[in-house]
């Protein structure tokens, strides 16, 4: 047999390389196979696709352009460049509002975190009740968010509100929660409390996820309740724990609805909105209030900056704190 016939045979014969170095190519029968089982995944996909790319992606893409221009709604937008970007350096409202965020969020998290594991560990004791107290604390969740601000402003007024009464047969003077610039940040964390449900949820889920025999070989080893709970229980719900804290502190920088509906809503000028202007509020008055779109969208991305840079802290932060029961 010649060289050649033997080079035509090589090249001929399937899952054999031939001398140019050149993989198979996969049959056409099972490209097909693989596209006909592609096909109802993809089918079942496609509204969750179309809505991402119309609703999601094409958005911040836009955006992302109107930041490089002076757009105000009506007219065509200009392109400017960096100008947008430049002025939030010399913004002293965005300093302002990004310093109440910041600090809401640091106020709110673990207070939130802690309030929703202690209810967790109630329900995890609850028996046969928790199914009704689950549903009890779910509730509030779906609250409409404006409904919310106007039970805000019920409840923690400074005269005849709600908070202030409870307080005062006590024998406690309560604060101006809402005129108080240095109560209404932890007047409207308080608040927040009311929509701890999904937390408790998803950690008492977590919770009832530990194995009882890590509570056994403790009690073994001579581990009391506390000892069980930071070297177990801590341990084994930390991925929960760690889900909680990322999602409450993105949205700890978008708060708004709460904050706008008491502070700012229908040309409230009544209360002290300097304490409460928080990011997403700001951006949303240059938007469509100022119709300042492009310098919106340039306050857009860089509240996307700041969450993506502290998302990625915690991660590198769980790295040394989170347990996953894959770890070795």
């Amino acid at each position: 047999m010649t060289a050649a016939a033997t080079e035509r045979g090589t090249a001929a014969t399937p899952g054999r390389r031939d001398p140019q170095g050149r993989g198979r190519g996969i049959p056409s029968h099972r490209r097909g196979s693989a596209w006909r089982e592609a096909r109802p995944a993809l089918l079942f996909l496609s509204p969750w696709i179309v809505g991402f790319v119309v609703f999601t992606a094409w958005p911040m893409i836009y955006s992302a352009y109107l930041s490089l221009t002076d757009y105000d709604v009506i007219n065509t937008p200009e392109f400017v460049g960096l100008e947008n970007y430049a002025k939030l350096a010399s913004d002293e409202k965005v300093l302002l509002a990004l310093g109440n965020t910041a600090l809401f969020t640091l106020m709110q998290v673990p207070l939130y975190v802690v309030v929703s594991l202690l209810l967790a560990l109630l329900l995890d004791r609850a028996g046969r009740a928790s199914g009704f107290f689950r549903t009890v604390f779910f509730l509030p969740k779906m609250t409409p968010p404006v409904a919310v601000g106007v039970l805000f402003l019920l409840l923690f007024n400074g005269q005849n509100g709600l908070v202030n009464t409870v307080l005062g047969w006590f024998g406690i003077d309560g604060p101006a929660w809402t005129t108080d610039p240095a109560w209404v940040k932890p007047g409207l964390v308080f608040m927040s409390l009311w929509t701890v449900g999904a937390s408790v949820i998803i950690l008492l889920a977590a919770l009832r996820n530990v194995p009882e025999t890590l509570y056994e070989s403790a009690r073994l080893d001579g581990a009391g309740f506390w000892r069980s709970a930071w070297s177990v229980t801590l341990p084994m719900i930390s991925p929960a724990l760690f889900f909680i804290i990322v999602v409450n502190t993105i949205a700890g920088f978008q708060t708004f609805d709460e904050a706008y509906t008491a502070f700012f809503g229908a040309g409230n000028t009544t209360y002290s909105n300097d304490a409460a202007l928080f990011y997403v509020i700001y951006l949303f008055q240059q938007a469509f209030e100022f119709l300042n779109m492009g310098y919106a969208s340039a306050l857009a991305w860089l509240l996307f900056a700041i969450i993506m840079a502290v998302t990625a802290v915690q991660l590198i932060v769980s790295k040394r704190l989170v347990y996953y029961e894959g770890d070795r």
